[in-house]
């Protein structure tokens, strides 16, 4: 059994504290991937686990095994860098091979490990090939290669995608998806770009200055993110967040952000009773902000006039960036939009897909 444990883990240096009572329960064959924006402690936490970063407080366990004392080498695991770090003058058969000739198994068994590995990463045409006559995409191929030839029972990677360019990114982001299904293994990933995080993990692990702030599945970290923080970094634009106040208005709610105010579905008035006449925070991702000419079926519009300050024609849709005079937001127009920049133009806020938090917490409120 694959599995991992935090347990009340911290790391610090000196009187820095990088990661702060880190508790999670990775089952076996999961893919969990830390993500969380540059020194939120997430490659730190790998590394605990790796054995390349002491641990100042706390238990990691592999399976029944504490590991905090346990040498790397011994560890059961195996590792992709950012860097591939592949030795220059060997070549990519002697490089995926080395670790296993440092641990004396037979050459028989290497050879069967190296040319599977191979071919199961389509680099099987390229053993013996040195690695400045590859591509960025074919070394990372090895240095993925390299790990899987130990066959261990984790796989830990950390932001091994960001040398590359975008098209090979998302090749590569979907070949390292079917190598975790091929391989039946558990691998934790970490990376900085929320868009990999989704893609891949069956559940992602938010940090955010050494603390975990959300752990879930993907689909539910975009539906109910726990904060202000999660619901901002999870989503691609950026959730929209309007300082405002609950008010009522001859018994109909209302969200008042200054500028206006949205109505608020009566299914989730009695939730939000409590606040009302305090300030909060809504958030309106914006995919869920349309052109009222073109909406998407079963919404609750709420419908907003702005000034059009910017249009980005993505061909499948228009990203309109409005501006009140508060505050600005943008939404995901139909590519039929007729907008143009210096209009005013009225959007359409999907209020089934608010989200309401807590100003002086930024936690999410819900049930």
């Amino acid at each position: 059994m694959a599995t991992v444990t935090y347990k009340n883990v911290y790391k610090r240096y000196g009187d820095l504290t990088v990661v702060t009572d880190l508790n999670i329960e990775i089952a076996d064959k999961e893919f969990l991937v830390f993500v969380g924006p540059s020194g939120c402690g997430k490659s730190t936490s790998l590394r605990m686990l790796a054995g390349l970063e002491e641990i100042s407080e706390g238990e990691i366990y592999i399976g029944d095994r504490m590991v905090n004392d346990v040498p790397p080498k011994d560890r059961d695991i195996a590792m992709v860098f950012q860097s591939y770090a592949l030795y220059p003058h060997m070549s990519v058969y002697d490089n995926m091979a080395f670790g296993l000739k440092l641990r004396k198994v037979p050459k028989q068994e290497i050879d069967r490990r190296v040319k599977e590995a191979g071919q199961i990463l389509g680099i099987e045409h390229l053993l013996d090939r040195k690695p400045k006559q590859l591509s960025g995409g074919q070394r990372q191929r090895v240095a993925v290669g390299r790990a899987i030839v130990r066959e261990p029972n984790v796989f830990l990677m950390d932001e091994p995608l960001s040398n590359l360019d975008a098209k090979l990114r998302v090749q590569a982001r979907a070949e390292i998806t079917k190598l975790h299904q091929r391989l039946g293994t558990t691998f934790i990933y970490v990376t900085h770009d929320q868009v990999e995080a989704m893609t891949m993990g069956t559940r992602i692990a938010v940090l955010k200055d050494g603390i975990l702030q959300q752990i879930d599945t993907p689909q539910r970290l975009y539906d109910l993110p726990a904060n202000v923080f999660v619901g901002g970094f999870i989503g691609s634009p950026a959730m929209n967040f309007f300082d405002a106040t609950l008010i009522d208005e001859n018994g109909t709610m209302y969200v008042d952000c200054r500028d206006f105010r949205v109505a608020v579905p009566e299914e989730n008035r009695q939730l939000y009773k409590p606040y009302l006449g305090k300030e909060i925070i809504m958030g309106v991702r914006p995919e869920h902000v349309h052109d009222p000419e073109y909406p998407p079926p079963g919404i609750t519009p709420a419908l907003v006039e702005a000034k059009v300050d910017v249009t980005e024609l993505m061909g499948h849709e228009v990203n309109v960036l409005f501006a009140t005079p508060h505050t600005s937001f943008m939404g995901r127009f139909d590519p039929r939009t007729s907008v143009t920049v210096g209009m005013t133009k009225t959007a359409a806020f999907d209020m089934s897909r608010m989200h309401i938090f807590d100003k002086d917490t930024e936690l999410a409120i819900r049930e």
